[in-house]
C-alpha cells in the first residue's frame, strides 16, 4: 500500500507519503477517541516533556542498548489504565505525550538513498484520513499545504528535534554508566508476595549523588540535571499506577484481589 519501512514504530500499521495527487480532496477529521492508544502501556516521550509528564506518569527507559525514555500508562503488557477499552480518555487534564499526538502522521525517511530528507507520512489504516465532508482539509485550493497540515508538519519536525535533544541526554547516561536495570516491588494488602515487576531501565540514584561537581555544573547549565530529577520524581507513581490497575481489575493485582474476593464469598456460602 504504502513506501513503509520494514520495522514501523509504535501505533503505525503503515505508512504512506502525503501528497497532492493522491490526497488532493483529503480532509483530516478529529476522533472523540484515541484508539491507537487502547492497550499500549508504555509511550515514548522526549525528554522536553519530562517536566509536565511526571506530574502523570512514571518515567522509565526501556532495556537494551539503546534505550528511550517511555511515560508508563500502565505496569503490564496490554493494560493502559488511562484509556478504556474503546479509547476514552479517563479525563481532558491528563498530560498525552507528543509521539502520541502527532498520530497519524509521522515524519519517515522513504528514500533510503537519501537519509536527510524527510517526508510527511500517515496511517492509512487510521480512518482519520480520507474524502469526508468534515475535517480539515490537507490542501488548499491552489495544491499547497493547508494551514493545518503546516502546523503539523512544524509539529513533527520539532518533534524530531526534542528527539535529538533526547538522545543527547541518554547518550550522557551511557556514557557516565548510570542507567541501571530497574526493578519495583510492589505489596498489596492480604497478599504475602509483592508484586515484582522488571524490563526496564532507571537512572542509578546512587552513583548519580557521587557524580562529579564540574559535570553536575555543566548539566544544571546545559538542563539535564533537571531532567535526571523529573525522572526520580515521576517513580512515586510507579504505586499510583499499580492501584489502578488493581481498581480496575487488571493485572496480577486486580486478579488477586478478585480471586481474594471470589474465595471470601465462597467461604460465606459454605458457612451458610
Amino acid at each position: 500500500m504504502a513506501s513503509a519501512p520494514n520495522s514501523l514504530p509504535i501505533f503505525y500499521k503503515d505508512l504512506m507519503p502525503l501528497n497532492v495527487r493522491d490526497h488532493a480532496k483529503w480532509s483530516v477529521r478529529q476522533s472523540p477517541t484515541a484508539d491507537w492508544l487502547i492497550g499500549q502501556h508504555a509511550v515514548p516521550l522526549t525528554v522536553d516533556e519530562f517536566a509536565l509528564a511526571q506530574r502523570h506518569y512514571p518515567i522509565v527507559f526501556s532495556a537494551g542498548e539503546n534505550p528511550v525514555p517511555l511515560a508508563l500508562f500502565g505496569l503490564n503488557e496490554g493494560i493502559n489504565v488511562y484509556v478504556d477499552d474503546k479509547g476514552v480518555l479517563e479525563t481532558d487534564t491528563l498530560y498525552i505525550p507528543a509521539y502520541a499526538r502527532r498520530y497519524p502522521f509521522i515524519l519517515a525517511r522513504i528514500d533510503p538513498s537519501n537519509a536527510d530528507n524527510m517526508t510527511l507520512c500517515f496511517d492509512p489504516t487510521s480512518g482519520l484520513l480520507g474524502e469526508f465532508k468534515e475535517g480539515e482539509a490537507l490542501f488548499d485550493s491552489e495544491g499547497g499545504p493547508s494551514d493545518h497540515i503546516k502546523g503539523m508538519l512544524k509539529f513533527c519536525e520539532d518533534f524530531e528535534g526534542a528527539g535529538q535533544r533526547t538522545q543527547f541526554f541518554m547518550d550522557e547516561m551511557k556514557k557516565n554508566d548510570l542507567l541501571i536495570d530497574g526493578e519495583v516491588a510492589i505489596s498489596q494488602d492480604g497478599l504475602e508476595q509483592p508484586f515484582v515487576y522488571r524490563g526496564f531501565q532507571l537512572i542509578n540514584r546512587e552513583k548519580f549523588s557521587e557524580l562529579r561537581g564540574d559535570l553536575l555544573r555543566t548539566w544544571n547549565q546545559n538542563g539535564l540535571l533537571h531532567i535526571v530529577h523529573a525522572h526520580f520524581l515521576s517513580l512515586d507513581l510507579m504505586r499510583n499506577i499499580f492501584a489502578r490497575q488493581t481498581y480496575q481489575g487488571k493485572g496480577p493485582g486486580g486478579e488477586a484481589m478478585k480471586a481474594k474476593a471470589d474465595a471470601e464469598k465462597a467461604a460465606k456460602k459454605t458457612k451458610k
